[in-house]
């Protein structure tokens, strides 16, 4: 049997959600079993072998429902095989990696995540309207061949589609 594996992801206005859809379509055409789900619509991670958990990150920092996942699920999460990301920075850093937050590194730790990876964002002109600062940065900077080829890393450490 195929690995079964949990997309999941936390998102302030979409451009996580995309991300992970992206990582969940590139999983399934590896033969895998993927379901994608945003995080408050996972009851458990139980059913899955992996699980890889998306946030969006803003001024340092992930969102508070992202945290309470990995908090609420680390023991379990111990014995699955899991991947994080984050995704956020646009302009001249949209392809530089973040610095992880504290809280986040000690529970990536916990669950033995390889380190966690870095997306550009995708920041449109109605999330800015009036911040003169950042109308300048809005774009979309996802990189979509970046995306494919970490998922592919991911596809490539498992067992897919073949029978045990």
């Amino acid at each position: 049997m195929s690995e079964k594996v949990l997309v999941t992801y936390a998102t302030k206005m979409g451009a996580t959600a995309g991300i992970a859809a992206a990582v969940g379509s590139e999983l399934r055409a590896a033969g895998l079993q993927v379901d994608v789900r945003e995080l408050g619509a996972v009851q458990a991670v139980t059913p899955y072998d992996v699980v890889v958990l998306g946030s969006a990150i803003y001024q340092g920092h992930w969102l508070p429902e992202a945290v309470r996942f990995l908090r609420r699920h680390e023991r379990r999460l111990r014995a699955r095989r899991v991947w994080l990301f984050h995704s956020g920075p646009v302009g001249v850093i949209s392809h530089q990696d973040q610095p992880v937050p504290p809280d986040v590194a000690r529970l990536a730790r916990l669950v033995a995540a390889p380190p966690i990876k870095t997306f550009a964002g995708n920041l449109q002109p109605d999330a800015v309207v009036h911040h003169p600062d950042l109308e300048r940065l809005t774009t979309d900077s996802r990189d979509w061949a970046e995306i494919r080829a970490w998922s592919h890393e991911i596809a490539a450490s498992l067992p897919a589609g073949a029978e045990n």
